[in-house]
């Protein structure tokens, strides 16, 4: 009786253990309209669902098809541009060129977005770019903590080669520097840091989470990044969910958007998911609220993070365009590798 009582205190006490061991530090300091000492909260109160509504989403879940894809890789970018270039790896990962400096957002190129290389949500599809083919990258924009934003060996071996500054909100610059990652910028929402004389990144609000383990929910910040250029500004809107006043401020204070880089994915079930992510209906309402002129759909088809398929997001998003009467080409969606010139 005794060893069945001790496999079921090891059956819990280990995951617990687990937990406690992957989260990342918290950040420290006073008190803010979006930081209560210990945590961060959402300009609208929104919060990502607890633990019992986790095990009813995972106790109940219908999820669209899936699979493996054998995708090409695209052609190795051009070392600098001097204009604005963007190329998709995949989920939110793009490297922009812009004004002769190479940024890559949230970059992933590990097997699993989790902390463990057997378990956890599954590529299912070779990102677009070989690490190989990069070019010298010099910012690294990272959205928040979570895994599929957030990848270790990834900032580790860009960290290894290229020396980029990252980029990272209130906190993250704490977990960054325990990877000997120490080229490390936090930023708060609205804060600001020029990258050279002719760019500047702010830091935004968004309406999501972060954690990487059990003890460290909302202990760090997350956000997007708009760049400021004098020829107009481009948004990394990050992982979000829909909040206009948000959007709207957003757009207004950066006006004019040239363009924005957007999710559609892991929408489903609506229920679970939307105070963090939003639907492709809700980001065509995005591209409206900030008046966007050219928007890239982000954060779909490669990591099974939702119950949304893998081509429902881009199906969506066209049945969405389509409702708006807002033209498909104003709304990019682009496949691996693919890279395109703004003009």
């Amino acid at each position: 009786m005794l060893w069945i009582i001790g496999a079921i205190l090891l059956i819990f006490i280990i995951p617990v253990i687990i937990g406690m061991s992957i989260s990342a530090p918290k950040h420290e300091g006073p008190k803010m309209a979006h930081f209560d000492g210990k945590q961060f909260k959402n300009p609208s109160g929104a919060s990502a669902q607890g633990f019992a509504q986790v095990l009813k989403w995972m106790t109940q879940r219908d999820q669209g098809p899936w699979k493996k894809l054998d995708v090409s890789y695209g052609p190795k970018p051009p070392e600098i541009t001097h204009s604005v270039r963007i190329t998709f790896i995949n989920h939110s990962s793009f490297l922009i060129q812009v004004d002769g400096v190479n940024i890559l957002t949230d970059p992933v190129y590990s097997q699993r977005v989790s902390p463990f290389t057997k378990l956890g949500p599954q590529r299912m599809r070779p990102p677009g770019i070989r690490f190989e083919d990069l070019p010298p990258i010099d910012f690294v924009l990272i959205s928040h903590n979570h895994y599929d934003h957030l990848d270790k060996p990834t900032v580790k071996r860009l960290y290894d080669i290229f020396q980029p500054m990252f980029v990272v909100p209130l906190g993250v610059d704490k977990y960054m520097k325990s990877l000997d990652i120490e080229k490390v910028v936090s930023l708060d929402w609205w804060q600001e840091m020029p990258l050279n004389p002719e760019l500047v990144v702010a830091s935004v609000p968004a309406q999501h989470f972060s954690g990487r383990g059990m003890l460290d929910r909302d202990a760090t910040l997350w956000c997007g990044f708009v760049l400021k250029r004098a020829d107009g500004n481009i948004y990394y809107v990050g992982d979000t969910g829909y909040d206009q006043n948000i959007f709207k401020e957003v757009g207004q204070s950066f006006a004019p958007i040239k363009l924005s880089l957007i999710p559609i994915g892991a929408y489903v079930p609506k229920w679970f998911m939307s105070p963090v992510h939003i639907s492709p209906e809700e980001a065509v309402q995005v591209h409206k609220d900030i008046n966007s002129q050219q928007s890239v759909a982000i954060h779909f088809g490669t990591f099974p993070l939702g119950d949304d398929g893998q081509r429902e997001p881009v199906e969506d998003l066209q049945k969405a365009l389509k409702e708006q009467n807002i033209p498909s080409d104003e709304f990019w969606v682009l496949e691996e590798g693919e890279g395109r010139d703004l003009r």
